[in-house]
C-alpha cells in the first residue's frame, strides 16, 4: 500500500515539473522575441571595434585589425542620458554592494600621523680635538657609549709643544716679567690646558711630560676614534660627547602635508616599548629641503629626557596636531579613483544611473580628501564598487564635467595674477577671474603650463592673460601667458578671483 502511494506521488511531481518547464520556456521565448524585436527596431548609436572600444565609427565596416565592427545601441531605455552614463538594475546594485556618500563641507582632520627616530640633541653635541701633535699615552674611556661626567679625565697626551709651552711659562715666572708671564699663560690656555694644571705649574714650578685632558660636559661617548698609543694631530677628531638630557626626534611627513605644519604646533609621541606613556612636545624646526628619494619633508621635535628613557635610534609614533579651522569640500579617500593622469569619482545620478567625472584634489587627511573642482555640495558619490562602474563608464565618458563645463568649449582666455612659479614642474599658481564659459568661479589654483611657454618672461605678482585649453585627458593646460598692464585688471576683478 505504501509503495503504491509513493509511486503516485512521484508520478504527480513529474507531471507538475513538466508543466512548469513548459511555462518557463514559453515565457523565455516570448521575452527573447520581444528583445529581438526591440533590437531590430532600434538604430545603432555607433559601431566599435571588438578588441578596441575606443575605436568608433558612424557606419558598419571592418576594424583596423580586420574584424567586423559591433553596433552599440541606446541602453538608457529611452532616457536622455549624457555620454558615459551607465544604468544598472536595482538587484545588480545590491549584489555589487554599491554604497554612496554625499559631498559636503567640513574641516579636515587636524592630526598628521607619522613616525620618527630619536637622535642626539646636536645643539649639545661636543667634539674633542687636540690643539697640538702628540701621542696618547693613557686613554681613560674605552668604547663608544661609555658615560662620562663633566671634569672626568678622558686621555693623557705627550706633546713636545706642550712641554715647551710649560718651560716658557716657568722662565717668565723666574724673570718676573709680567708681560711675558701673561703671554706665556695665554698660550697655555690657547692650547686648552686646564686652569688647575696652570695653577699647579705656577705653584710647583715643575714641567709635566704628560698632560691630562678632561670632559667638557656630561653625557655619553657617541664616537671614539683613537686608541691608547696613537699619534694625533690638531685636525684629528678624538671623540664626541652627546648630552641625553634632551633629545631630537626626526620625523617625516608627506609633501602634500607640508602646508599644514608650522613651528610651534603641539606634538604627541608614543613608543611601542613604553605602553601607556605619552610625551608632549612642539615642532621645533621644519627643514627647508625635501628628501628627493622619498618625497618627504623632515620635521624636528625636541623632548626632555631627564629619566633617560629615550635612546638614540629608537622608533617612535608621532602625531602632529595641525590647525583645522578651514571648511573645505571633501570626500572619503576611498571614493576617489586615482590614476596617473586624472583623478575621478563616480556620480550616482539616481534611478540606477551612474557616471564617471574628473575631479581636482587638494589637501587630505587619513580619512578624507579635499575636492577643489569637479563636484558640487550635495552630489551623491559612489564609495564602494566604483571601480567596476568606472571601467564601464570610461569607455564613453567625455570627462569634461568640471562644474558642468560645456564640452563644446575647449579653450578660454581669462585674466589672472601670478602668485608663484613652480618651475621644476612647469606649473604656475594663479588667482584667476571667473570663467563663465565653463561655469567656474574665480579661485586660486595651480595650472600646468605648456612647454612652449617661456618662463623667463613671467614674474611673481604679474597681471597676465591666460589662454587655457583642455587636452585629450581632460586636463587644463595654459597654452600662452601674456603680461598685462595694471589697468587691464582692476581691484574688483581680482577680489572675485579670491577663494572664499
Amino acid at each position: 500500500m505504501n509503495l503504491i502511494k509513493n509511486l503516485l506521488l512521484l508520478l504527480s511531481g513529474i507531471i507538475v515539473g513538466a508543466v512548469l518547464i513548459t511555462f518557463n520556456d514559453s515565457d523565455l521565448i516570448v521575452n527573447m522575441s520581444e528583445e529581438s524585436n526591440q533590437s531590430a527596431d532600434a538604430k545603432p548609436l555607433y559601431w566599435v571595434a571588438p578588441m578596441n572600444p575606443d575605436f568608433k565609427s558612424d557606419k558598419p565596416g571592418m576594424s583596423p585589425m580586420g574584424m567586423e565592427l559591433i553596433p552599440v545601441y541606446d541602453s538608457s531605455g529611452g532616457k536622455n542620458d549624457s555620454s558615459g552614463t551607465v544604468r544598472i538594475s536595482p538587484n545588480v546594485v545590491n549584489n555589487l554592494g554599491v554604497r554612496t556618500t554625499t559631498v559636503k563641507y567640513g574641516a579636515l582632520q587636524g592630526e598628521i600621523n607619522t613616525v620618527g627616530y630619536v637622535q642626539y640633541d646636536e645643539d649639545k653635541l661636543v667634539q674633542v680635538h687636540p690643539r697640538v701633535e702628540g701621542w696618547v699615552e693613557k686613554l681613560y674611556v674605552k668604547a663608544s657609549g661609555d658615560p662620562v661626567k663633566q671634569g672626568q679625565a678622558l686621555y693623557s697626551l705627550y706633546s713636545p709643544a706642550l712641554v715647551n709651552a710649560q718651560e716658557e711659562y716657568l722662565i717668565a715666572l723666574q724673570r718676573k716679567n709680567e708681560r711675558l708671564i701673561r703671554a706665556a699663560e695665554a698660550r697655555l690656555k690657547a692650547l686648552q690646558l686646564p686652569a688647575r694644571f696652570i695653577r699647579e705649574l705656577r705653584e710647583n714650578r715643575q714641567v709635566k711630560q704628560l698632560t691630562t685632558f678632561y670632559a667638557p660636559q656630561s653625557g655619553v661617548i657617541t664616537s671614539l676614534n683613537i686608541r691608547q698609543g696613537g699619534f694625533v694631530k690638531p685636525e684629528s677628531t678624538l671623540m664626541s660627547i652627546g648630552d641625553l638630557n634632551s633629545v631630537w626626534i626626526q620625523a617625516e611627513i608627506f609633501e602634500r602635508q607640508a602646508s599644514q605644519v608650522k613651528v610651534g604646533l603641539p606634538v604627541t609621541m608614543t613608543l611601542t616599548h613604553v605602553p601607556g606613556r605619552e610625551w608632549l612636545g612642539k615642532v621645533d624646526y621644519i627643514y627647508p629641503t625635501l628628501e628627493s628619494s622619498t618625497r618627504t619633508l623632515r620635521v624636528r621635535i625636541r623632548f626632555n629626557n631627564k629619566d633617560r628613557v629615550l635612546m638614540p635610534n629608537m622608533f617612535a609614533q608621532i602625531t602632529i596636531h595641525a590647525n583645522t579651522d578651514d571648511s573645505v569640500l571633501f570626500l572619503p579617500r576611498e571614493a576617489v579613483i586615482r590614476t596617473g593622469t586624472m583623478d575621478r569619482v563616480v556620480l550616482a545620478l539616481g534611478d540606477g544611473a551612474f557616471k564617471s567625472v574628473a575631479v581636482i584634489m587638494g589637501r587630505s587627511d587619513d580619512q578624507n580628501i579635499e575636492i577643489l573642482d569637479g563636484v558640487n555640495e550635495g552630489d551623491m558619490i559612489v564609495s564602494s564598487a566604483q571601480f567596476l562602474i568606472d571601467s564601464e563608464s570610461s569607455k564613453t565618458s567625455d570627462f569634461k564635467r568640471f562644474n558642468h563645463i560645456d564640452r563644446l568649449v575647449q579653450s578660454v582666455s581669462v585674466n589672472a595674477t601670478i602668485n608663484y612659479l613652480i618651475k621644476n614642474q612647469h606649473m604656475v599658481n594663479v588667482t584667476h577671474q571667473p570663467i563663465p564659459e565653463w561655469n567656474r568661479p574665480g579661485m586660486t589654483m595651480n595650472f600646468i603650463v605648456d612647454n612652449s611657454v617661456d618662463f623667463s618672461q613671467i614674474q611673481q605678482d604679474m597681471v597676465v592673460n591666460l589662454h587655457i585649453f583642455k587636452n585629450e585627458n581632460g586636463e587644463l593646460v595654459v597654452k600662452s601667458i601674456k603680461p598685462l598692464s595694471g589697468n587691464d585688471m582692476d581691484d574688483s576683478e581680482l577680489e572675485q578671483g579670491q577663494q572664499p
